[in-house]
């Protein structure tokens, strides 16, 4: 008995004999030559298509680009001098410049009291950050947001306002996509100003979380490439939506780290380009984030600086666990074989892993007066108010950025595996020589993270007394 669906195979009638002299093909086998051709004619035709900007040599961007970096200090702390401008002030001034076009890619969204059912003061900024997001549609504005599928974790008050509102909502389910979630934090503004970094769509991220990021104005370049990567979400948020393979070319860059644009930044000339993660949301040109990272490493020469809320050389949300230890033999390397003095700075909080800081040690043990090897490792210590210490998932160093003395990198990820394979995630990458009229993008990151290190908010690693009761549970 023949399973069902199997159908009869009909034997071909026989084809006449070729006459003498003649080349007589047969017409199953010409079809086949023709199929084929048409086949290798289109694959060749998508190639020149996809490829032509990729050939070409990154242009140079004749707009007056400006870059300020910008930060969240939570309240409570201080360092007892001038600081850089606060994130809320950069986001009210994106939102109230904004006149045709406004690109928000947020993890969440948890902008009042009310979502964390909390009756703090300084939810206010947020709430005020919501109220002009909300006024945009009405002036005209058009309003898009790509969020991760909201999870009951997360509420959706926000998002539903912002649609009631007129702004357009898409989720993206990262999760069935790439078992990852939409971790990036980034504005476009008018297709010419942007603000990528650490500050989730949250109130906290004004207040109560330490963040760091970077808000670039009247750079059109620039923001257009960013772009290319809201518009990759925003297709990813259509209901079924898959992954292509490969992406179209209307997604691809010229811009990366081979060919990264070339601009004047404050009146400094710039070579910068945005990485994206993971992998699958790369279109053609893009810079994979991992490669991204580890290229600024494996280019300093003679330090590295780097402050992220968590260091993990494994797959942080994988089951079972496995070890990842792309970044951390990176770092080793640099030490070992060139000689570059490298400075970690972690978050310290409730919510650190345990696991973490066996490798924290291990790396800062790697650092010897014998050998020379130059490896330091500090924890950060948001202090805490008891009324501060309630509210959740607050009070930390969120920053996630390395600086050398080539380049700045300043992300959305944390520095584990998740992040660079399955969770999508951006970067920008700014190499820029001094001699300007001003500090330089890496100068100025690097007077951050040497007035976070040596603040009397960070401890060594090897100071268990003053972090150790601080850093999570053990």
């Amino acid at each position: 008995m023949k399973p069902y669906g199997v159908y009869e195979q009909l034997e071909p009638p026989e084809e006449p004999p070729a006459q003498p002299g003649r080349f007589s093909p047969k017409p199953a086998l010409l079809a086949a030559v023709l199929v084929t051709l048409l086949f290798l004619f289109f694959i060749h035709f998508f190639h020149l298509c996809s490829s032509s900007a990729l050939r070409r040599r990154a242009e140079p961007c004749a707009d007056p680009c400006r870059i300020v970096l910008v930060e969240s200090i939570p309240e409570g702390m201080s360092y007892g001098g001038p600081g850089n401008p606060s994130t809320f002030d950069a986001w009210l001034n994106l939102v109230g410049g904004a006149r045709r076009s406004l690109d928000v890619a947020a993890f969440y969204w948890t902008m009042t009291n009310e979502d964390t059912h909390t009756q703090e003061p300084s939810a206010s900024q947020g709430e005020q950050i919501l109220e002009e997001l909300l006024k945009l549609p009405a002036r005209g504005v058009s309003v898009r947001v790509a969020v991760n599928t909201p999870t009951s974790k997360f509420p959706q008050s926000d998002l539903r306002a912002l649609e009631l509102s007129g702004a357009a909502v898409r989720t993206v389910d990262m999760p069935r996509l790439t078992r990852g979630v939409l971790h990036t934090k980034f504005w476009i503004v008018d297709g010419a100003h942007l603000y990528i970094g650490s500050a989730n769509m949250d109130w906290r991220s004004l207040t109560q979380v330490k963040e760091l990021g970077a808000a670039v104005y009247n750079c059109s370049c620039l923001a257009r490439d960013l772009g290319k990567v809201f518009e990759a979400y925003w297709v990813l948020g259509l209901p079924n939506a898959s992954i292509p393979a490969p992406w179209p070319a209307t997604f691809s860059t010229s811009f990366n780290m081979e060919t990264p644009l070339e601009l004047n930044l404050n009146d400094t000339p710039a070579a910068v380009y945005f990485s994206s993660a993971p992998p699958a949301l790369c279109a053609p040109g893009r810079t994979e984030d991992l490669r991204a990272l580890l290229g600024v490493i494996d280019a300093a020469e003679d330090f590295v600086h780097v402050a992220v809320m968590s260091y993990l050389p494994t797959m942080e949300f994988s089951y079972p666990k496995r070890f990842w230890p792309a970044i951390d033999n990176r770092l080793r390397k640099a030490v070992f074989e060139r000689r570059v003095k490298v400075r970690l700075l972690v978050g310290c909080w409730p919510h650190s892993k345990a696991e973490m800081f066996p490798f924290l040690k291990s790396l800062a043990a790697v650092g010897d007066n014998r050998t020379r090897y130059s490896v330091e490792v500090r924890l950060f210590m948001v202090p805490s108010s008891e009324a501060q210490a309630r509210i959740p998932y607050a009070r930390v160093n969120h920053n996630k950025y390395m600086v050398t003395e080539k380049a700045a990198y300043i992300g959305t990820s944390n520095w584990s595996g998740d992040y660079f394979v399955q969770t999508a995630g951006s970067a920008l990458v700014v190499q820029q020589p001094g001699g300007g009229a001003g500090a330089t993008v890496p100068e100025q990151l690097r007077a951050v993270f040497e007035r976070d290190w040596s603040s009397q908010y960070s401890a060594d690693i090897g100071d268990a007394a003053r972090w150790e009761r601080l850093c999570g549970s053990r």
